[in-house]
């Protein structure tokens, strides 16, 4: 019988790329987490690594147990959510996270609307970007997420994760005045950060027209971004979400380019109640 335990570090390892990096979001050891791998390819009955020097590679029958394994977590995530579905009210922690601009415009809302249905839940949220959010779902760190991509980076498929729509904007050049994307070539840009999506996001929409923005800053923040551009500290990319409040003098632009928000979880675990509830909230509010 393969334990479900040694299956969960298997499918990390698939996704983390190395066993220290498993470890350290399993708060275990590099050695225990080889010596619980081990114990799975004895229960396998086949060798799922390869290890050279300190690289770890999987094998055809690694990859393939973590095929299944991804069915078996998302199994007994529909059993956790069936079970949980024969209890009478919605209690326990509900863990959320979000990126910036939904924490400010959407989350107030539907938290509000789900605290009044059920007090029972304790609803907790963390900001973050969306690229941060598929292992900390995985690892069980968050329950549900606000996420987004964008037509130019879109969402890389995660079989352990599951995701609903819940809208759809327009990208705008903010400027001071009404400028289109290529004639942005020789201004100075106000970036996000280099690693988040929103950072890609400008870097490829200006690549596809075929240049390559000059950062003078860099903020996350889109109320800090648009008021950078309105004190002429630069031009940017934001989305609709972010434009309201717009500041005086600063004028937006539209671009063919949309962003898609949307709501992530663990797969298997739509049809929990408190999963189900807050995705209500949000398209409700």
């Amino acid at each position: 019988m393969l334990d479900v335990r040694k299956l969960r570090l298997l499918r990390e390892l698939a996704h983390r790329g190395t066993i220290a990096a498993v470890a350290t979001a399993n708060a275990y050891t590099p050695s225990a987490v080889s010596q619980q791998l081990t114990g799975l390819e004895r229960e396998a009955g086949a060798a799922l690594l390869t290890r050279t020097g300190r690289r770890v590679e999987l094998t055809p029958a690694g990859r393939v147990l973590v095929a299944h394994a991804e069915e078996v977590l998302a199994a007994l995530e529909r059993a956790t959510a069936a079970v949980a579905a024969t209890r009478t009210g919605l209690t326990g922690p509900l863990r959320i996270g979000a990126f910036p601009t939904a924490m400010r415009t959407l989350l107030p809302p539907a938290l509000v609307a789900v605290a009044s249905a059920h007090p029972g839940l304790e609803l907790s949220v963390e900001e973050l970007d969306p690229a941060a959010v598929p292992p900390k779902l995985r690892d069980g760190t968050l329950d549900v997420a606000l996420v987004h991509d964008y037509d130019l980076v879109p969402i890389e498929a995660d079989p352990s994760l599951e995701t609903s729509p819940l809208r759809d904007e327009t990208i705008f050049v903010a400027a001071r005045s009404a400028l289109t994307l290529p004639e942005c070539r020789d201004h100075q840009w106000i970036l996000a950060t280099p690693g988040t999506l929103c950072h890609a996001m400008t870097i490829r929409v200006c690549g596809a027209a075929g240049f390559t923005p000059r950062a003078r800053h860099h903020a996350d923040d889109f109320a800090t971004v648009l008021a950078f551009v309105a004190a002429g500290q630069g031009v940017a990319l934001v989305p609709e979400l972010a434009a309201d409040p717009l500041p005086a003098g600063v004028v937006l632009t539209p671009l063919p380019t949309r962003r898609r928000t949307r709501l992530a979880y663990r797969a298997g675990t739509a049809t929990h109640p408190a999963v189900a509830a807050f995705a209500a909230a949000l398209v409700s509010g």
